[in-house]
């Protein structure tokens, strides 16, 4: 058990050093670089060698308990500006996947809206460009002509640029995860956010940790992001900040772009091939793939409305939803006469020997 707890509070050590300490022991030092030089000074590395002389020069308050205090202190600043910048890292990855824009103040959920319905008109024309060119397409291979699939593609590109999907949410990432819930809600009646409890549960481990490691990417990136809004900071009072701000965002941003789709993939992958076996795990009569019959009745159950799930009659299977009246005795299966011959029998020998 010791050793167990060494390892452990080991391992907490080296995550809190390196994801929060190191970056904002750097972050500090770039700010207080900035805070000396200047934007007059901006490349004028000897003045951070003579103040970093003068930091280090011998005197009587250089005691060890000091500098023992000093670097205690410059620990706790760096870990709280690594909080600082996970926090905010939160606050961007709610703001680009934007599952929650309706409840957005007032002036951002106005915006969001307009900027959602200039995507969906933007969605439309690539849509409707990227039928024609199929449409072109089938009708000269109909025709015994040859062409490439040159323009097919490029509007497709076009097309998914924007969404895989029509637009339903203001940032493109948001609408990569709402693709995923679309499609399931189209084809299979099936609700995603809710089977995904549950179905997290019934995964082997390697979906898990694949899914798991596609997510942390994008914290990382969306907290790789929140480091370089914080860098504007430096380049309010060293220019050159800004460079590593912009810098810093774009790599922020790409990433979490690739980590969004890479995400998306995984989940709609494991929700198509193992939700067939949550649903019959939860009992749910279904044939060996999902229909929109079972994505409904296991959405229901989940939801906790298995009173919405039909039911079924013993000898016609006539569907019985909560909606339909129900008769008031339930039809009995009727035996044939052979069977009903057969176990008069049987029982006429229980009788005789007891």
């Amino acid at each position: 058990m010791g050793a167990f707890l060494t390892e452990l509070c080991k391992q907490l050590a080296e995550r809190w050093l390196t994801l929060l300490v190191l970056p904002g022991a750097l972050y500090l030092s770039a700010l207080a670089a900035a805070g000396h030089l200047g934007h007059t000074h901006a490349f004028a590395v000897a003045r951070l060698t003579d103040q970093m002389h003068q930091w280090t020069r011998p005197s009587g308050v250089n005691t060890p308990a000091r500098l023992v205090v000093i670097l205690i202190a410059a620990l706790l600043v760096s870990a709280a500006a690594g909080l600082v910048a996970q926090a905010g890292g939160t606050l961007t990855e709610r703001f680009w996947l934007a599952a929650d824009w309706t409840a957005w103040p007032p002036p951002l959920r106005q915006l969001a809206g307009k900027h959602i319905r200039a995507r969906q008109r933007r969605w439309d024309q690539a849509n409707a460009e990227y039928k024609q060119q199929r449409e072109q397409l089938a009708r000269d291979r109909a025709r015994g002509r040859i062409r490439d699939k040159d323009s097919l593609i490029a509007a497709s590109r076009s097309m998914v640029r924007i969404g895989q999907e029509r637009p339903e949410r203001p940032t493109w990432m948001g609408d990569r995860l709402n693709a995923v819930v679309v499609r399931f809600d189209r084809e299979y009646q099936l609700d995603v956010s809710t089977v995904w409890a549950a179905l997290w549960l019934t995964l082997p481990d390697t979906d898990r940790s694949e899914i798991r490691t596609a997510r942390e990417s994008l914290t990382r990136a969306t907290t790789l992001t929140s480091w370089g809004l914080l860098y504007l900071v430096v380049g309010a009072l060293w220019w050159p900040g800004l460079i590593i701000a912009a810098a810093t965002c774009a790599t922020g941003w790409r990433r979490a772009r690739t980590a969004t789709d890479t995400y998306a993939q995984l989940v709609e992958a494991t929700t198509r091939l193992h939700t067939a076996s949550l649903a019959s795990q939860l009992g749910i009569e279904q044939p060996h793939s999902m229909t929109p019959q079972a994505g409904a009745n296991l959405t229901h159950l989940l939801q906790g409305k298995g009173h919405l799930i039909p039911t079924h009659t013993v000898e016609g299977h006539t569907p019985m939803t909560a909606d339909t009246q129900r008769p008031e005795r339930s039809p009995v299966p009727q035996a044939k006469p052979g069977k009903m011959a057969s176990l008069r029998r049987l029982l006429g020998k229980h009788r005789r020997r007891t």
